[in-house]
């Protein structure tokens, strides 16, 4: 992929960037601005080159039009904080405000425009109407960089028809992930460790499927872990399960067993009779949770298990927590893992999403961990081999 130098001198010139600035607010109050400090060094590469940078990104699932609770006003305050000059805003996406304060901008600055889903064109199925809003946000600039990774396995208009219609680029938080995600996958020195959590199987069946040929161990936590104990003849009470998802997880225990990778689950769980932050927790083995009770963590000995499997790796993923961390009472399991990877003398990537949130809400050290992603989905799609749109269309030559 091209890099911002490939651009040349962009002094005077508009350059639309694509972040992703999808953080979780309470009102207005940023609740983990992690990916708004992610965009900031792009951003501050092309400042300092005197470009006049257009950020065009979402946040939540606005159906096509405006509204307010997703508004990205409060994510320009902060990227103004953090970048420590003024970020205009603009009130619509790639109309009178949009414009004239693309226009408005002189060397070094930088504006925001409004929620790029406020436009049913961003995320429209239909190729036409994505492109006719591509061409008007192509229109605010002369280059596009692409720099929210969260989103490049999306082909919306932002993210892909931009790129056909400008000199294109991968800003620093692609050309990093990507060569994070891909030192994992396509020679990862070893052992060759995975976590995986989080709530489905359904979720990450395609990783699973792709990992069993690539890892020496994989690690199963979080509720996804009830539906491998399941599997296997054991009793989960009222955890998740993915029913329709039985027949395939046998199959992944045996192909783990043919292949001879160390799929490891739990030994013990804590559980609770409902799911609430007040509940009672206790502490059983795995394979005999109360008809009553549900899984809501993984438990201390399994803890202990897993950071014994993680001490040695050459490399780790992890992508997932391993109980309802946001609850004190069933967030030992996720900081166990967290502290565990963080300790490893190997490479180790949190593959972005709810790993990624952990490591933050739990008070972490970011910086120890060699990778910390920026995309969930994105990230796993990666992992598991599938092209993404927004990364294939920066690859092209189109000179």
């Amino acid at each position: 992929m091209k890099s911002i130098a490939s651009l040349g001198d962009l002094r005077g010139k508009r350059v639309l960037v694509r972040s992703d600035l999808n953080v979780p607010l309470d009102g207005t109050r940023i609740t983990d601005d992690g990916r708004v400090r992610a965009s900031v060094p792009t951003l501050r590469t092309l400042l300092d080159a005197g470009a006049r940078v257009v950020v065009v990104a979402h946040l939540g699932r606005p159906k096509g039009t405006p509204e307010e609770k997703y508004s990205l006003r409060p994510v320009a305050e902060r990227l103004s904080e953090l970048l420590e000059q003024p970020v205009a805003f603009a009130t619509d996406t790639v109309g009178d405000s949009a414009r004239e304060t693309a226009a408005g901008l002189q060397d070094g600055q930088i504006a925001v425009l409004e929620n790029l889903r406020f436009n049913a064109g961003e995320t429209s199925k239909d190729q036409a109407e994505r492109h006719a809003f591509a061409e008007q946000l192509a229109a605010l600039a002369d280059a596009y960089v692409s720099d929210g990774f969260g989103v490049v396995h999306r082909k919306q208009a932002s993210v892909y028809d931009v790129a056909t219609l400008l000199p294109s680029a991968a800003g620093q938080l692609v050309l990093g992930e990507v060569e994070a995600l891909r030192r994992v996958t396509d020679d990862p020195a070893r052992p060759f460790v995975v976590i995986l959590g989080g709530a489905k199987v359904s979720d990450k069946l395609g990783v699973i499927e792709s990992l069993l040929h690539k890892a020496d161990r994989i690690l199963i936590g979080g509720g996804m872990a009830f539906t491998f104990l399941k599997a296997q003849g054991h009793e989960i009470g009222t955890s998740l399960l993915d029913a329709d998802q039985l027949d395939t997880v046998r199959g992944y225990l045996e192909t783990a067993r043919e292949r001879g990778v160390d799929l490891v689950l739990p030994v013990d769980a804590v559980v609770a009779p409902e799911f609430a932050a007040d509940a009672t927790p206790t502490v059983v083995d795995a394979d005999k949770i109360p008809a009553d009770q549900l899984g809501l963590d993984i438990g201390p000995r399994s803890s202990e298990l897993f950071a014994g499997k993680i001490a040695d790796a050459a490399t780790v993923f992890w992508n997932g927590p391993m109980g309802v961390f946001e609850f004190e009472a069933f967030s030992g399991g996720t900081r166990a893992v967290a502290e565990a990877v963080a300790a490893c003398p190997g490479y180790t990537v949190v593959g972005g999403g709810d790993s990624a949130a952990a490591v933050r809400t739990l008070g972490l050290d970011e910086s120890r961990y060699s990778h910390i992603s920026t995309g969930g989905g994105a990230s796993l799609e990666l992992i598991e081999g599938k092209e993404l749109p927004g990364i294939t269309i920066l690859e092209e030559d189109r000179a």
